[in-house]
């Protein structure tokens, strides 16, 4: 019986290698190699500046608290992602709104959008579920639609004269829609390096944003990464250096840096990243030719429009209820075949039922977790791994 990982990571000896050479080097925090990272994603997706960070997490706090959100304000994000879009927005101390996608897809409701959206709305997380980034036109249309509504605090509010875009890409790192790269579609935009995302720091984020209105590049980055290492004026690199050891704490930061060993990861890994992608293409491409004649639902990763990052390969049983979804996976997992759902909405968990929420408000989210499987999508599945996969889903479910 074979064995198939859901997603380990892709490491080769030229991660290895890269990673032992800063151990050598006697700078093993942020520093040199963190910066050439943060540059290097910044060539790769078109923006001025990034912020190498410890997790995606603390990349969309970041964008918030550089935004000036906090109590009394409210921020939307969708019911059908990870808690991390939604826990953010309580570590800030303002108010989740959460919002149900369309029917049949993991896009937020533009229509319930809309009525979320009040004088104290201050930020939008739309999510790049799978690696397909989100109806940004319709999202920002709304937006512009209610722009008198909007109240700014601050002046990276005001610069952007209304509700701001955080968007949540852990998946989306080399995902294009209408020819935006994601990295340049939303305000701000959150990226994951986690051990299961395509490219892999082991732990790990990054923020970018699209330059501010009469705002330096330089200065966005220089408050961010201020916030990132305590408030303090000076990194550890500078302060280490002979005579330098003076510094200042300007206000009371987090501590959510990235690492010189995590970016040396990741710096291989983004040189490699356009033959990861092309692999993880195939895959979709060969999973689609055997199921979509065979009446099982698969989310779209490309057409005329957009083209994703190819993260996950989520599919629907039609007719099935959460029980029998559930013995599927675990009859999968019986043959050696690891699989998961993506994602239960956030609703459903006792974290968001305890602020509110039910997920009878929320009946598209519902509908479509209900069903859904999530199949191996990685660039370690070979064809021969993947025909094994496919086999035993179609006769599990005939």
């Amino acid at each position: 019986m074979r064995q198939i990982a859901f997603s380990p990571p892709d490491i080769t000896e030229k991660e290895i290698s890269a990673v032992a050479d800063v151990l050598r080097s006697g700078w093993i925090t942020s520093g040199p190699k963190t910066a050439e990272f943060e540059e290097a994603l910044s060539m790769f997706y078109g923006t001025k500046r990034t912020l190498g960070l410890s997790s995606a997490t603390a990349a969309l706090e970041l964008a918030l608290r550089l935004l000036n959100i906090g109590e009394g304000d409210e921020v939307i994000t969708s019911a059908y992602t990870y808690t991390a879009s939604a826990s953010v927005i309580t570590h800030v101390g303002a108010t989740v709104r959460i919002c149900d996608v369309s029917e049949g897809t993991i896009k937020m409701d533009c229509d319930q959008l809309r009525s979320l959206i009040n004088e104290k709305t201050k930020a939008v997380i739309p999510v790049d579920v799978a690696g397909v980034m989100e109806d940004y036109d319709s999202i920002f249309s709304v937006l512009e639609e209610k722009k008198d509504l909007f109240v700014p605090n601050g002046k990276f509010q005001e610069s952007l004269g209304r509700v701001a875009v955080v968007s949540d890409a852990a998946h989306s790192l080399g995902a294009v829609y209408k020819g935006i790269p994601s990295g340049r579609a939303g305000d701000l935009t959150a990226f994951s390096f986690h051990a299961v995302k395509n490219l892999t720091t082991a732990e790990g984020g990054a923020l970018t944003w699209k330059s501010f209105p009469e705002i330096e590049d330089d200065e966005v980055y220089a408050q961010l990464r201020l916030d990132a290492l305590h408030g303090q004026s000076k990194d550890a690199l500078k302060k280490m250096q002979p005579g330098q050891w003076e510094y200042d704490i300007v206000f009371p930061g987090r501590k959510c840096n990235m690492t010189d060993i995590q970016a040396a990861i990741g710096l291989v890994q983004l040189d490699r990243y356009s033959g990861l992608l092309q692999r993880r293409e195939k895959l979709i491409q060969r999973y689609d030719a055997a199921f979509k004649n065979r009446g099982l639902y698969a989310i779209e990763h490309s057409g005329d429009e957009f083209t994703s990052s190819g993260h996950l390969y989520m599919i629907r049983i039609p007719g099935y209820a959460i029980e029998e979804r559930n013995r599927l996976i675990e009859e999968l997992g019986a043959v050696g075949i690891s699989a998961n759902v993506h994602y239960k909405p956030l609703p459903l968990l006792t974290a968001y039922i305890n602020l509110g929420f039910d997920i009878e408000d929320y009946p598209n989210a519902y509908d479509f977790y209900r069903n859904e499987v999530t199949l191996p999508l990685h660039t370690l599945l070979s064809d021969e791994d993947q025909d094994y996969i496919i086999e035993h889903v179609l006769r599990l479910i005939e």
